[in-house]
């Protein structure tokens, strides 16, 4: 029996992500910072056109109309 193991680039996008947020605050490089900006970026460009992307959208949406 094959048996396969798919693993979607997004959560692991996702995971490394969260493990970078949750190290110790101190002060960080600029590389440090515009990896982890372009990190969130890649992020958000592959979760945009799933049902999960759609969902947080909708939610900014909402979100933006309540503050003005």
């Amino acid at each position: 029996m094959d048996m396969q193991v798919g693993i979607s680039v997004s959560a692991v996008l996702g995971i490394v992500i969260v493990l970078r947020l949750m190290r110790r605050t101190e002060p960080r490089s600029r590389f440090d910072e515009k990896l982890s900006a372009f990190l969130c970026v890649a992020f958000g460009v592959l979760i945009a056109a799933t049902p999960w992307g759609h969902a947080i959208l909708r939610l900014a949406g909402i979100a933006a109309r309540a503050t003005h």
